[in-house]
């Protein structure tokens, strides 16, 4: 096993499969009385979020407590970050704390590479600016196995915000190392140029949601992230809405065992109508869910199923 997981590209084919394998185990915890597993008694995660956070903080939080571990909820706010320490600063306090495990949120792309130069325990990146969010990919992933039945050979189209989209990134990377095959779709001004190429041969670009909704075994709607955009990239919420939200007609020009799919959150009415958000297509809250288990089964593979 990997001893950081910083990028969907760190992956490899076998290696995600073991994550996402372990993590289909993981999953039994959650029907149990007692919902705890001793693997990682005396480990101490330690969750270090930069940013604001709900599912992502919530789920490494619950996946450790989980696991037995020893949890410290980190927040920029109220720290001396907000006193103006460095992250690099911050790391080595960490490291004096003894943290085995550091899962870091940071708005800077890169941000999560740079601590795991300067601590010596495992580094799982929660999301790094507009770069990547490897454990979000994971979790995608493993949704549309259980609901699927596999991975090798869909069609998963991805819509919307691509440019500010870390979640996109990695799961083209993840996808396509599992076998996938990876559309994406936006208007012109939010898919990055030559980032097909880029990212995965073989990974498509389309400008048009409803030429590509009739082939897809997966469409993964994205936020359009508003608090990331200076400028205007499209000219009215309306009007985007209009081409690539996906509605009820939308929706049912999709082949009948095709999933929806958001990372949440998610702006309802803009990229996804409240009527495809609450269908039995969809497998929102599902993906919150997963998220404990593909959590767990990521900190016990890096912290406890590696013999370190």
């Amino acid at each position: 096993m990997i001893r950081h997981l910083l990028s969907g590209a760190d992956l490899d084919a076998g290696t995600a499969t073991l994550v996402l394998d372990t993590a289909a185990e993981m999953a039994t915890v959650a029907g149990r009385e007692v919902k705890k597993l001793p693997a990682l008694r005396g480990r101490t995660v330690v969750n270090l979020f930069y940013e604001d956070s709900t599912r992502t903080r919530i789920s490494f939080e619950a996946a450790a407590k989980r696991l037995s571990a020893d949890v410290i909820n980190f927040s920029a706010k109220g720290s001396s970050v907000a006193k103006g320490e460095s992250l690099k600063d911050t790391a080595l306090t960490l490291q004096a704390m003894g943290a085995d495990a550091v899962v870091v949120r940071h708005p800077a792309s890169g941000a999560p590479h740079r601590l795991a130069e300067w601590v010596d325990g495992s580094v799982v990146n929660a999301g790094d600016g507009t770069h990547e969010h490897p454990t979000q990919a994971l979790l995608d992933a493993y949704t549309m196995r259980s609901r699927l039945g596999r991975l090798d050979g869909l069609h998963v189209a991805i819509v919307g915000d691509v440019l500010h989209s870390r979640v996109a990134r990695s799961n083209v990377l993840l996808l396509s190392t599992l076998g996938a095959k990876v559309t994406l779709v936006g208007p012109p001004t939010l898919i990055p140029v030559d980032i097909a190429a880029a990212l995965a041969p073989g990974t498509d670009v389309c400008y048009d949601l409803d030429a590509v909704l009739p082939d897809v075994d997966v469409v993964m709607m994205l936020r359009v992230q508003r608090e990331r955009m200076g400028d205007s990239y499209f000219p009215s919420a309306r009007e985007y809405a209009r081409r690539y939200g996906l509605d009820g007609p939308r929706m049912r020009r999709l082949p009948g065992h095709a999933l929806v799919m958001h990372p949440g959150p998610m702006n309802r009415g803009m990229e996804i109508t409240p009527e495809v958000a609450d269908s039995p297509r969809s497998t929102i809250v599902e993906q919150v869910a997963n998220g404990v288990s593909v959590r767990m089964a990521v900190l016990y593979l890096l912290l406890g199923g590696n013999n370190r």
